[in-house]
């Protein structure tokens, strides 16, 4: 208030009916947070009546230095504009404001001021703040998603499943995405106001935000810290120390906080599922429709031919120091839903947004959002990045030998080993809905041909007819702990005895594909009979791969055939993903809102080694803030280790506690528990 003795008395910004309204009651109950295109009201309490004649005015300003101000119109104007209509009763005004669909998100304050009958001020109310959202509910809204099921999960869902593993093996990881946990608004709201262009001009800046395309272009940049204030440094050598390892995240809150609390500094580590996860965090809370995704065979390539090449010496050693062309076991990034007003007619809907940084895109380290629709159609000149997400699921592996004298001989091409299974949580319960089909169409079909050569693809051919000897790889259930079996079959399909060169090595590899060490080695000269077939069995061993294997568990075992009577060479590699096991997580209580609960956490060591500095970390949203708990002492071989944590819920519905546990040669162990929160009210 400006004076004691005139007429307003306070705002009162009706938090509790606007949030419940506009689907923001589970962010807060004591700020006002609604969404754009939506009426919302306040309520301004009086001394007395106003007096007659006089007019109320409405002004909002908006930016981290109130760069753009708004005059709200005392009576309707349309869609476009900002207004509000008043109802006077006694003391109080109620009054409803309008907002357009395409105004731009952010942290208004607003401001109401008493005119005299010919337009002085008279008096004004103390400012007060409110945060607007984009809103996937209202059909004039460029994010809008006519689906109620669909909201629920890619707006309202704050836990998720982040896909991993190997596109014949793959798991699952539970993520917390916690958009409605204290503060996670502003830190998003803050994400934004640090990026490059809002520093620079930040009215531009503030202007740009009623466009989706561009602020979840903007969050892409934002969420790693490549060369911004972004959120999240990545690194993929092993060498956490002076950090967290990427996969000790159960969740983006925790990240988004250290962030934060850091004064926008670079949180150390991330990789492909971390940066998805908190993209898919902050695109949720500010009202962008928005799922994880998963590729897997990923391709990453660099020069734009479509092609990735790798190169190999006669010795089976990798001469492709120097490339980046390379396929990862699995690759994350996001989808957001929003209108494409910027393209041709046809280009609405999912947009793939990667935010790890691969390549640089208009100059800054970022990805999309690109139409999913223009990857499927080969419509690779389309805004943003349509090329490079095109290659990542659809290029052709291409193995050549590098003899001595500098020659290239092509030994094998597949054209169905990238872009497979994409996937991402079903919106129906926790498991897996396959949409490969929205980015590309089947493998040989007459349409998939089309789009290549639309795509101006070179259609890839291996030169040479089939020879008479065929190479296959299989291997037991590989358990990371335990010692498996691998086998090389090699197949004579001609008429002749032929004589030939084996050479299987096993290295272990991060899933994007890093050498991490060589396993085994094996060369054998065998001469495979007419008809038959030649097993060669490796035995791989703990004390052999132990030692070296990545934190992704992953072994790539790869088998290179020589025929002494023919000049090209066999060439065949599978990815074997080493099982882990799991933490056994027991919740012991009454699930109600700040009753104390036990959690009880168990696990037992799988491998033949003591494991030491244990560390389990637990958080849920709406149950328990990140935590970290010390286990009690060195772990050894087969030892079970237990230990319990005490918590509140703060918030009612279907909730999920995350535990992950990392030690010096075991990480990524996760658990989970599922439980159903009661409100205090609603319990007898």
């Amino acid at each position: 208030m400006a004076d004691q003795n005139g007429v307003f008395m306070g705002m009162d910004l009706r938090c509790q009916v606007n949030n419940h309204a506009h689907r923001t009651g589970e962010m807060d109950l004591e700020r006002l947070l609604v969404r754009r295109g939506q009426p919302f009201s306040l309520a301004l309490q009086c001394s007395t009546p106003l007096p007659p004649k006089h007019k109320l005015a409405m002004i909002l300003y908006l930016g981290k230095e109130s760069e753009v101000v708004v005059k709200v119109l005392d009576a309707h104007a349309g869609r476009d504009k900002w207004w509000f209509r008043q109802q006077r009763a006694q003391n109080e005004v109620l009054l409803t404001v309008h907002s357009p669909a395409d105004t731009p998100v952010g942290i208004y304050s607003v401001t109401l001021l008493l005119l005299s009958p010919d337009g002085h001020i008279l008096e004004q109310t103390t400012s007060e703040t409110f945060y607007l959202l984009f809103n996937p509910w209202c059909k004039a809204d460029s994010v809008y998603l006519p689906d109620e099921e669909l909201l629920e999960e890619y707006i309202l869902n704050e836990n998720g499943l982040l896909y991993q593993g190997s596109w014949d093996q793959i798991s699952s990881l539970p993520w917390n995405f916690g958009q409605f946990e204290p503060d996670v608004v502003d830190i998003c709201f803050e994400i934004l106001n640090n990026s490059p262009a809002a520093l620079k001009n930040p009215e531009i800046d503030t202007a740009n935000r009623a466009d989706p395309v561009y602020v979840s272009r903007t969050i892409t940049a934002m969420v790693n810290a490549n060369d911004d204030r972004g959120v999240v440094l990545g690194r993929w050598d092993g060498k956490y120390d002076d950090g967290v390892s990427p996969t000790r995240w159960t969740g983006s809150v925790a990240i988004l906080r250290r962030w934060r609390e850091a004064g926008a500094q670079r949180v150390r580590y991330g990789q492909c599922w971390v940066f998805s996860g908190v993209a898919c965090t902050v695109l949720r809370c500010l009202g962008i429709p928005t799922r994880p995704v998963t590729n897997y065979s990923s391709a990453h390539d660099t020069d734009g031919n479509l092609n990735v090449d790798y190169l190999y010496d006669e010795q089976l050693e990798s001469v492709s120091e120097g490339r980046k062309d390379m396929i990862w076991n699995f690759h994350c990034w996001v989808e957001s839903w929003m209108d494409r007003e910027d393209l041709p007619k046809g280009y609405d809907g999912w947009q793939a947004l990667d935010p790890t940084p691969q390549e640089r895109s208009d100059g800054v380290y970022c990805c999309g959002p690109c139409p999913v629709k223009a990857v499927r159609d080969g419509d690779v000149g389309m805004k943003y990045d349509a090329a490079f997400v095109f290659s990542e699921v659809n290029a052709d592996l291409v193995t050549w030998i590098v003899h001595p004298d500098g020659q290239r001989s092509q030994v094998s091409l597949n054209q169905k080993t990238v872009g497979r299974n994409i996937s991402t949580k079903s919106v129906y319960g926790d498991y897996r809905e396959d949409i490969t089909k929205h980015y590309k169409y089947p493998e040989g079909s007459v349409k998939e041909r089309e789009v290549y050569e639309k795509a101006g693809r070179r259609i890839t051919q291996l030169n040479g007819a089939p020879g008479q000897l065929e190479l296959k790889i299989k291997h037991a259930q590989a358990i990371l702990g335990t010692d498996f079996d691998v086998i090389v079959e090699v197949h004579n399909v001609g008429g002749e005895d032929t004589p030939a060169q084996l050479t299987v090595t096993s290295n272990a590899v991060t899933y994007n594909s890093l050498h991490r060490g060589e396993c085994q080695r094996r060369t054998a000269s065998l001469t495979v009979p007419a008809q038959k077939a030649h097993k060669e069995v490796m035995r791989l061993r703990y004390d052999h791969y132990g030692a070296c294997v990545s934190e992704h568990n992953l072994i790539r075992v790869t088998a290179l055939l020589q025929a002494s009577s023919q000049p090209d060479v066999i060439l065949q590699e599978v990815n074997i993903t080493l099982s882990m096991p799991q933490l056994h997580v027991k919740v012991v209580g009454d699930a109600v809102v700040s009753r104390k609960l036990i959690a009880h956490i168990s696990f037992t060591n799988p491998l033949p080694i003591t494991l030491r500095g244990g560390v389990f970390t637990v958080e849920g949203a709406g149950l328990t803030a990140p935590r970290e708990l010390q286990a009690p002492g060195n772990i050894g071989p087969g030892e079970d280790v237990k230990v319990k944590l005490s918590f509140k819920p703060t918030r009612a519905g279907l909730r999920k506690l995350m535990v992950d546990f990392d030690a010096d040669r075991l990480r990524d162990v996760k658990g989970i528990a599922t439980l159903i929160v009661r409100d205090r009210l609603t319990v007898n």
